[in-house]
C-alpha cells in the first residue's frame, strides 16, 4: 500500500471501497483477494468476484483502510501493462499528457477531468508518482479505472503521436498563443508539465505549438490540474463535445 517498489515486484496495488473495485472490474483488471469486515459492508450485501476473500474484524480492517468513512471492502488487485501501443483512439483523438508528475492528487484530480470531459487517453510520461499509488486511486474515485492510461517516456510518447499524427500543444508561460484562440478541434495533445518546474525543453523543442492560460493575477501559475481542466474543457468546447467512434 505505501511502497511502490513493493508494488513493481508484486504486480498489485490496493483499491478500497465497492465502486472503485467496481470500475476496476469494469475497466478489465482482476480483483486477487477481497478484504471485507462484515459489521461495516452488511451481512447480506453481495461481494464483487474475486479469487479469494478474508472477512475481518472491524479492529482489524481499520489498520487495512486508508481512508475515512470505508465501506468495509478493500480489494488487492492485479495490475495492467499500461503502454501506449494498447490504447484504442477515435479518428480524431484528444489526450492528455502529463511530463513528471509528482502528487497523487493532482494525477487523480487529472484523472477526473478526463473522465468528466471525454478525453481519449492520458499519457503519463516520466512519473515521479506511482500510477497505482492508492491515493490516485481514492482521488480519481476510481477514474484510474475509466480512463484509457498509459505509461512510458517522454520520448515514447512523442513518437507514439507523430507516427499518429496527433498534434501537440505544450502548456507554457513563454507563448505567445492563447489556449482559446488555438484549433483543438482537429487530433491533438495538450502536453503538461511538473507541477514545480513545468515542461522540460524536450517537450518545449518538440511540441508542435505551444499555448498559455492568461493570468490576470499576482501569480503567474495554476496548479497543473486546474490548468490540464481549463485547457481539455476548451477543446471539448471547440469540438461542441461530441466524440467520434471511429477508431484509428
Amino acid at each position: 500500500m505505501e511502497k511502490p517498489r513493493e508494488r513493481r515486484r508484486s504486480g498489485l496495488f490496493v483499491v478500497e471501497g465497492a465502486r472503485e473495485a467496481s470500475l476496476a472490474v469494469q475497466g478489465g483488471y482482476c480483483l486477487q483477494t477481497l478484504f471485507v469486515c462484515r459489521e461495516i459492508w452488511g451481512e447480506s450485501r453481495p461481494l464483487p468476484r474475486a479469487a479469494q476473500c478474508f472477512e475481518t474484524s472491524p479492529a482489524v480492517f481499520a489498520k487495512l483502510a486508508y481512508r475515512d468513512g470505508s465501506d468495509g471492502l478493500l480489494a488487492v488487485v492485479e495490475q495492467k501493462k499500461l503502454l501506449p501501443e494498447s490504447l484504442q483512439l477515435p479518428q480524431n483523438p484528444f489526450i492528455i499528457v502529463l511530463e513528471a508528475v509528482e502528487k497523487p492528487g493532482n494525477l487523480g484530480a487529472i484523472l477526473r477531468t478526463a473522465d468528466a470531459a471525454g478525453a481519449n487517453a492520458v499519457i503519463v510520461c516520466d512519473p515521479q508518482c506511482d500510477v497505482f499509488n492508492p491515493n490516485v486511486v481514492r482521488s480519481s474515485v476510481g477514474c484510474l479505472f475509466t480512463c484509457q492510461v498509459a505509461c512510458c517516456t517522454s520520448g515514447e510518447a512523442l513518437e507514439f503521436l507523430q507516427k499518429r499524427k496527433i498534434k501537440t500543444l505544450a502548456a507554457a508561460l513563454q507563448s505567445a498563443a492563447w489556449y482559446h484562440e488555438t484549433d483543438m478541434r482537429e487530433a491533438c495533445a495538450v502536453v503538461m508539465g511538473a507541477e514545480a518546474d513545468g515542461l522540460t525543453d524536450f517537450w518545449l523543442r518538440s511540441a508542435d505549438a505551444r499555448v498559455k492560460i492568461p493570468m490576470r493575477g499576482a501569480i503567474d501559475s495554476l496548479n497543473v490540474s486546474v490548468a490540464t481542466a481549463i485547457i481539455t474543457f476548451e477543446a471539448m468546447r471547440q469540438r461542441g463535445f461530441r466524440s467520434a467512434d471511429n477508431i484509428l
